[in-house]
């Protein structure tokens, strides 16, 4: 059976806390590989970031922390490293990370590359290191080549395997395996699956993030108007059939984006037949 792993984002109020408490415990019926927990810009989130991963351990579920390196030094980020070996964390997703709005600089790590090599010179192989991919190219990026080397380098700094950005194009994304893989980074590359819930949420995520929403896709999202259940039902059957193509061809697992509820994974799990 296909691998699945979750990510959420962590609460900001007690009652968040309570409610994504209960969305894993619904999750965790699809017996996920890991579960990650996303930082803010900066770090901003990261004592809450903490808490959920330590909450999903406890829950006897593996968990991996984000880890963003934009403004950190050499010395926080060894206090850190130290940290996740106290609580058991031995899954890490290291990033760059964005600047918060009025951030100075980078402090001494300037891409997520830096990071990596570090964790591993200060750690070995301690930690299980995933990376973010951008089958579509990051959108910052100043060509598609420059964002494929800047993924192989990466690789190549210690990275164990990659979790992309979503994607509505699984071509996309299997150009982006192959031609890394000819540059030598071979570590498995697993794509990230949004969750189609609202029109209006996925498309300002995509446009802020570069990800491409076709635009038969787009326009069948805008005519269903404020139709929550048309639109739950189509975007079930675009993700589904998205997931379908990426697993017949190779995918070796499928990261959701949870957004913090549990009815849309479910569903598409139940429909893909990776349901316990």
């Amino acid at each position: 059976m296909t691998p699945v792993s979750l990510e959420f984002f962590p609460p900001k109020t007690p009652e968040g806390v309570t409610k994504l408490a209960a969305v894993r415990q619904q999750l965790y019926a699809l017996k996920p590989q890991f579960c990650s927990v996303t930082y803010g810009a900066g770090g901003s989130t990261q004592d809450g970031t903490f808490a959920a991963v330590q909450a999903i351990l406890a829950e006897g579920v593996e968990a991996a922390s984000h880890f963003t390196c934009i403004g950190a030094s050499r010395d926080s980020v060894l206090q850190k490293l130290d940290a996740f070996k106290a609580a058991g964390i031995r899954r890490i997703v290291a990033l760059r990370g964005d600047l918060p709005s009025g951030y100075g600089g980078f402090g001494e790590f300037r891409y997520a590359s830096d990071l990596i090599g570090f964790i591993r010179e200060a750690t070995g192989e301690h930690f299980h290191i995933e990376v973010a991919a951008y089958p579509e190219m990051h959108p910052q990026a100043r060509s598609p080549q420059d964002d494929l080397v800047a993924y192989v380098t990466k690789v190549r700094a210690g990275a164990n395997a990659a979790i992309t950005q979503f994607f509505f194009n699984a071509d996309a994304y299997f150009r982006f395996v192959d031609e890394s893989r000819r540059l030598g980074a071979d570590v498995p590359v697993v794509p990230g699956i949004m969750p189609i819930t609202n029109s209006a949420g996925i498309i300002r995520f995509a446009d802020s993030s570069g990800a491409e929403i076709p635009r038969w896709i787009r326009l069948r999202l805008q005519s269903f108007g404020d139709d929550s259940a048309s639109i739950k039902a189509f975007g079930l059957d675009v993700v589904s059939a998205l997931c379908e193509r990426l697993i017949a061809g190779g995918a070796p697992g499928l990261h959701l984006y949870t957004m913090n509820q549990a009815a849309a994974p479910l569903a598409i799990c139940e429909r893909l037949g990776l349901t316990a």
